[in-house]
């Protein structure tokens, strides 16, 4: 059976812009769950806001690779 909760594949060039928007300085956290949610509702999705701020604290991280920020966005996205 089929994930219901599954999302597009988004591009590997959106999902680096999206990390170096994350990562400029002077980027609050109410800033950072902002984008994270602009970014989603371009691409049609709401967002479970309880899990943004735990979700951002691993997409901030350096280490954090674009299949890591796929499946993180996956966590926070809601199928509108």
């Amino acid at each position: 059976m089929a994930e219901q909760n599954r999302i597009e594949k988004f591009s590997a060039s959106e999902l680096s812009r999206l990390r170096n928007e994350l990562m400029q300085a002077g980027l609050d956290s109410r800033q950072a769950a902002e984008l994270v949610t602009a970014f989603l509702a371009m691409h049609g999705y709401g967002v479970k806001a309880e899990l943004v701020p735990e979700v951002l604290l691993h997409l901030e991280k350096a280490g954090c690779s674009v299949d890591c920020m796929q499946a993180e966005l996956e966590r926070v996205a809601l199928v509108m």
